[in-house]
């Protein structure tokens, strides 16, 4: 894909490098990246101003399918990962338990991780991306990596990135050409993908937020639920059942009359800003429909954001594994460590194979994806097992701890809320 060194020269020239104390760490990855002959590539500032169409859309390329199934990352990948990883344990870890008091992600965490440049993954070369192939397993990898921190946080900062990545995959040229280059830019705009809606057994083909029909475009009513940093998103993404047409998705601004954001704090995911989206008769023009807007471009975006989901879940998995593992090692009871009782042993070792066949499964499906296969089976079994055992993960981390589990002095129980959403949210994230 070539992106690893385009990402890492963005971090090495930024300041904020220096208050992470990561410097050594980037410039020796990106001296190995040179050194390999990586091509560079970085975003170009751009001025947000709306154009029209001048041509077809561009889109990202297919991996081409090297024959082998092997799912080690690249070398550029290892080398994205492990800044973020960096990231996550000395910025989004530490940070945690105050961004979920605030219920928002801090603005300087929000500006740090922008110039890792997470929503230039999937914008082509020539909008200013990083790219011209996809990058869902780089996706899967950089969701993961960021979850490891803290998965309210981790949805916070890749919220943007969903809706570039879903202009990039389906947008029309004058949308391209309109939005992308200011999440190219160095002034990214605050963005979410809305799909859910607040009601019981919730179904993303079943909508209940309407688009109808009138003489200049159509008139939107209904609500969104769990929009990621509703309250100050410039931009949304919005998943409306067109009259004739079925589920679609629209380009919505924050600054059409009748859009109200309403607060919509959860049990988990609290870092993440959640609020309603209330659309109250708002008129958009035709040419807001993303792209061609058929119902296998929706179709894409639904599994797309599950296999996001499915990434989240892995490293708030992992998180998990690794502090129950230290824990029940130096946990003592009747003059022994709890890890002695094979009771205990075993559920760790439990958690251990149940990430191991998440993780493969999810990575299978992501490389499919990558690679323009049929990956519906593969995302399906991928949502399944992390929805299932990412919960149970989570309750057996909490039960592992015992009344520590259940007390915000360790934070089990702020992972064993996050991980309950995998199996609820739709939207939000892309890969």
């Amino acid at each position: 894909m070539g992106i690893g060194l385009a990402v890492l020269n963005r971090i090495a020239s930024s300041p904020t490098i220096d208050k992470l104390k990561l410097r050594k760490t980037t410039e020796r990855a990106v001296y190995q990246g040179a050194k390999s002959g990586f091509r560079v590539a970085g975003a170009t500032t751009r001025t947000f101003k709306r154009v029209k169409s001048t041509g077809k859309p561009k889109r990202l390329a297919r991996t081409s399918d090297s024959g082998v199934f092997d799912l080690e990352p690249t070398e550029d990948q290892q080398m994205i990962v492990g800044v973020i990883k960096e990231f996550a344990a000395e910025v989004l870890r530490p940070g945690a338990e105050a961004a979920e008091s605030a219920n928002d992600t801090p603005k300087e965490v929000l500006a740090q991780t922008s110039e890792f440049g997470l929503t230039l993954l999937n914008i082509p070369e020539s909008l200013g991306g990083l790219s011209e192939d996809r990058s869902a397993v780089t996706g899967v990898l950089v969701a993961e990596a960021l979850a490891e921190g803290d998965m309210g946080q981790a949805v916070a900062c890749l919220a943007p990135a969903a809706v570039a990545t879903a202009i990039s995959l389906w947008g029309s040229d004058a949308q391209q050409q309109t939005y992308l280059p200011a999440f190219a830019g160095d002034d990214i705009p605050t963005a979410a993908l809305a799909v859910v809606e607040p009601r019981p057994l919730f179904d993303p083909f079943e909508l209940q937020t309407k688009a109808a029909k009138t003489d200049t475009g159509f008139r939107l009513n209904g609500v969104k639920s769990a929009v990621v940093r509703g309250s100050e998103a410039e931009l949304f993404v919005v998943a409306v059942d067109i009259e004739g047409r079925g589920p679609t998705l629209v380009l919505l601004e924050s600054s059409t009359d009748g859009v109200t954001i309403e607060a919509d704090p959860g049990m988990g995911l609290r870092a993440a800003g959640l609020s309603r989206l209330v659309l109250t008769d708002v008129e958009i023009p035709a040419d807001a429909i993303l792209g061609d807007g058929t119902v296998d471009d929706y179709r894409e975006c639904v599994r797309l954001s599950r296999l996001a989901w499915a990434g989240l879940a892995l490293g708030a998995a992992r998180a998990v594994l690794d502090y129950v593992s230290d824990y029940v090692k130096t946990r003592t009871a009747f003059g022994e460590p709890i890890a002695h009782r094979q009771a205990v042993a075993f559920m760790v070792a439990d958690i251990a194979i149940e990430l191991e066949g998440m993780r493969l499964t999810t990575l299978r499906a992501a490389s499919r994806a990558e690679q323009g296969g049929d990956y519906a089976r593969e995302v399906a079994l991928a949502r399944r097992l992390t929805a299932e055992y990412g919960m149970k993960i989570g309750t057996d981390g909490v039960q592992l701890l015992g009344g520590h589990g259940f007390v915000k002095e360790h934070p089990v129980e702020r992972w064993y809320r996050d991980l309950r959403a995998i199996g609820l949210m739709e939207g939000a994230v892309l890969v």
